[in-house]
């Protein structure tokens, strides 16, 4: 898209033109470090694959990063190069607080968890301007109090949070908010800000950091430097940052620091390992020197990989003190001109100019407060950015100026092709800081709505050569590639198509691109998930972790099969898509046609085959979908009310009649197809065609999984408040399973599935994660959406009760309409001034300072509403920015 002349466009528009065009390179810089390196996949060379305690927290102060940075408040390049963030001590803490604190795997009573209080507050898609925020307690941190009383709990009780501890007493801490602006592509002004919450002066120290990340250690062949890169004090009184591939930058200080402080970003081996160091600086300097005045610890040369402008200073009860810093390109900016001269200016510049960028994306009618929630779902979104890094060869052959790599790995042995070095979207840069392949597919959505560009390209990335298997999988995520997540790839190609220009101006390249991977993709699943050719399928846990009875992603007895009803209808809904995909390529090349027929077909064998008597995932007696369990040839329902029976009715697609009508092969087979199967003989068929009132045919045909009395009687319990629809969106296991659980006996052992509305309740699949209650925003929103589908195709014939049992009927638009506002409701202020997702906490956050602070959770409370599990998975609860863009108020 050309910018015309003469015509004032959106500044932030502009620069993502330009950079979408590569004329700028505008998103060179953000807020892309991680928030945890430690505890990793990657960083892990141990020989039992126990990544939390081969590089745990306590090492990351002290040991270099192999494949990536973390940070706190950070930034950096897109190849995480040079690092800037900041550090803390507030005279208490036996740490320096360099990066957030959390629980591992091992020690939370529900799996990994952060234990801080962090919030992103604003972002563009260019990092033109960005606001993040920390809280900081002015008394110790409580590091051994949080370890110990989650460690002493189990799996029946909630999370012991650090709001649960006496850190934030009488208010006794700070805010520290970190914004960053641009200038130019490689001209960053920094302005930190620490606010005194407490009710009496207080001191801090405050040591923000600049560093490089330790590229020379590892003689990596896609990494190496002729030159080690340098930071050095200049004696007009900046540091000077040289790095062969990234041109020289300069660092300044508006006030000066008490002093600036330099060392190596060098792993300190005679601490962890009882080793020889290289050289007395190493990467701990700053904490050995701030915290136990290791004068010998920095070097007096300052010089080094790793600098600091330390601070200290007192702030009275209620006042702040701003320090602003600025990192600029020596070619962009001369370090002989004033770097402080237009600093407010500038940031008032991007402040109103986000403000203009978002004026575009939220409706102007919306309240404050909901303009306010949708700001900081896209500032999560964007925030949510890592720079990923990991080359498995690499990490599995070791590295030759390391000690020896383990002689086995015990993960990821299959994927030695996988090279990931790229800006990718994470679910949370702390919990899950790697990418989880069905996560991004639904980031995609709301980040269509900002950058579009990036969207496409996040999809594109992982059907690439590097990415995708030579046998078409996907990789799921670092923890074990080769699991099996939902096939929800093509449903975000063909949205995010639909979503980014109007019919006749989109993306054909883009989606014909896509589509042809995609077809390896679902040949892979087709040879690998359904190995009987039956048209049913078993994929394993699929995303859902505890959701069934058994371990999903771990082999049944022998003689024991599972045949899955949600396996079954992701692979109806992924043929679906994959049609309508060939459908619209075929409409300006014929050679799709043949493609589309084969997926249409397709589509109605799953369906068929999920119907017969053999494989029977419908329940008639029950009016719902079920996995069904065969022992020795015997078969038995699985009669769990869960998602997994409620995703057969998101298997669905409209075919019009324009668009029939251009595909003249198409067409024939098509008739040739229905003739054959005697499709309108069958009283259940998963093809519909559309009628007028009249009884004449439309021209226009529904593919659904779900016939229509099939689809009433599932909805009847997803609408039933005893049953599915809680007062925040659709419940992933039925609410009746509280006082009816699901019980069953198989080889001597018992297995139970009850209604468990927020924490897992078990150790299925980690327990760290729960789908059997809680609200989760990715299938509510595809539920949202084929409802709005059946509603286009049905209209005002049909009706159903909302709620069940209510008298109350309504078009099924008008459903989805309500499972939307109930999910938005989750952020919004109730009756009493509380948001549900603070419910645990909700008294702190009607204090000033939290109330309009949103986090957006992993899942949510299936009766209650709080938010649980990852605090900050904007990706893909960032859906919400998305729906309340088309929700009424």
């Amino acid at each position: 898209m050309a910018i015309k002349k003469g015509r004032a466009m959106n500044p932030e528009k502009r620069r993502l033109l330009q950079s979408d065009a590569r004329k700028v390179n505008w998103q060179r810089w953000g807020p892309y470090l991680a928030e945890r390196q430690w505890g990793t996949v990657r960083e892990d060379y141990s020989e039992n694959g126990d990544a939390w305690r081969y590089f745990p927290h306590d090492h990351a102060r002290s040991r270099a990063y192999r494949w990536g940075e973390d940070g706190l408040l950070g930034f950096t390049d897109r190849q995480c190069r040079l690092c800037f963030g900041l550090a803390l001590w507030n005279g208490e803490d036996p740490i320096l607080k360099e990066r957030l604190y959390g629980l591992t795997g091992h020690s939370g009573n529900h799996g990994e968890d952060v234990k801080e209080l962090y919030y992103y507050l604003d972002a563009t898609p260019t990092s033109s301007y960005v606001k993040s925020l920390y809280k900081y307690p002015q008394s110790a941190y409580p590091y051994n109090d949080l370890t110990d009383v989650n460690i002493q709990r189990d799996k029946s009780v909630p999370e012991y949070e650090i709001l649960d501890t006496t850190a934030f007493e009488d208010d006794r801490y700070w805010d520290v908010t970190a914004e960053y602006a641009k200038t130019g592509p490689n001209d960053i002004h920094i302005r930190i800000t620490v606010h005194n919450c407490g009710p009496e002066a207080a001191s801090i120290h405050l040591v923000p950091q600049l560093w490089f990340r330790n590229t020379w250690t590892w003689i990596c062949e896609w990494e190496q430097q002729l030159t080690r890169p340098d930071l050095t004090m200049q004696k007009e009184g900046y540091v000077l940052a040289r790095h062969e591939t990234l041109s020289e930058f300069g660092f300044y200080a508006k006030e000066a620091p008490q002093e600036w402080l330099f060392t190596e970003n060098d792993t300190n081996r005679g601490k962890l390992f009882h080793a020889e160091n290289e050289s007395p600086f190493v990467k701990d300097a700053f904490h050995n020197y701030i915290i136990h005045g290791d004068t010998g610890a920095v070097n007096p040369d300052l010089k080094g990989t790793k600098a600091a402008a330390h601070y200290q200073f007192e702030v009275d009860s209620g006042k702040s003190r701003t320090l602003c810093f600025r990192l600029a390109a020596t070619d962009e900016f001369s370090p002989k001109k004033k770097p402080f001269s237009r600093t407010k200016a500038v940031f008032d510049k991007c402040i109103s100019e986000a403000d203009l960028f978002y004026s575009g994306i939220i409706d102007p009618a919306k309240s404050a407060d909901d303009k306010l929630i949708q700001r900081q779902a896209y500032a999560g979104l964007l925030q949510s950015k890592q720079f990923y890094h990991y080359s498995v060869r690499d990490w599995i052959n070791g590295d030759p100026s390391q000690p020896s790599a383990p002689p086995k790995r015990v993960r990821n042995t299959e994927w030695k092709h996988l090279y990931n070095r790229a800006i990718i979207s994470m679910p949370d840069k702390w919990e899950y800081p790697w990418y989880a392949a069905w996560d991004l597919a639904f980031h995609a959505i709301p980040f269509t709505e900002i950058d579009p560009k990036f969207a496409k390209d996040q999809l594109v990335l992982f059907l690439r050569e590097w990415y995708m298997h030579p046998n078409g999988q996907i990789p799921a995520y670092e923890w074990n590639f080769s699991d099996v997540n939902p096939p929800v790839h093509a449903w975000a190609v063909w949205r995010v198509y639909k979503m980014t220009g109007a019919p006749g101006s989109r993306d054909r390249v883009f989606l014909a691109e896509c589509f042809h991977k995609l077809m390896l993709n679902f040949t892979w699943w087709v040879n690998r998930k359904d190995p009987d050719g039956k048209n049913v399928f078993a994929g394993g846990f699929l995303g859902l972790d505890n959701i069934g009875a058994f371990d999903r992603s771990k082999p049944l007895p022998n003689g024991t099969e599972l045949v899955q009803a949600d396996a079954t209808a992701w692979m109806a809904f992924y043929a679906g898509t994959m049609l309508s995909i060939a459908m619209e390529l075929a409409s300006e090349d014929i050679a799709y046609e043949g493609v589309a027929s084969k997926f249409l077909e397709h589509f109605v064998a799953i369906s068929e085959a999920a119907h017969d008597s053999h494989s029977a995932l419908w329940h008639e007696e029950d009016g719902f979908y079920y996995d069904i369990l065969r022992v020795n040839g015997k078969t038995q329902a699985m009669t769990i009310r869960s998602l997994v029976g409620l995703l057969p009715i998101c298997s669905v697609e409209l075919l019009s009649k324009e668009v029939i009508d251009r595909l003249p092969q198409f067409k024939a087979r098509m008739a040739w197809f229905i003739e054959h199967n005697k499709i309108f003989e069958q009283d259940e068929s998963s093809l519909i065609l559309g009628r007028e009132e009249d009884g004449t045919h439309t021209g226009r045909w529904l593919i659904s999984m779900a016939s229509r009395s099939r689809l009433e009687r599932v909805l009847q319990s997803l609408l039933d408040e005893a049953h599915f629809l809680s007062p925040y969106g659709i419940r992933s296991l039925s609410k009746a399973h509280a006082e009816d659980p699901f019980v069953i006996k198989l080889q001597g052992a018992t297995h139970k599935v009850a209604y468990t509305p927020a924490e897992s309740d078990n150790y299925l699949f980690g327990g760290n994660s729960n789908w059997r209650g809680p609200v989760w925003f990715p299938v509510n929103y595809l539920i949202i959406e084929a409802l709005e589908k059946y509603h286009n195709f049905y209209g005002d014939s049909l009706t159903v009760e909302l709620p069940t049992g209510s008298g109350n009927r309504v078009t099924l638009d008008k459903a989805a309409e309500e499972i939307s506002r109930r999910l938005i409701a989750l952020f919004q202020r109730d009756e009493n001034g509380d948001r549900p997702v603070h419910r645990d906490h909700a008294a702190i956050y009607r204090k000033p300072e939290f109330a309009d602070l949103n986090l957006f959770y992993e899942y949510f409370d299936g009766d209650n509403g709080r938010g649980v599990g990852a605090s900050h998975q904007t990706g893909w609860t960032g859906l919400v920015a998305k729906l309340m863009e088309v929700t009424k108020p």
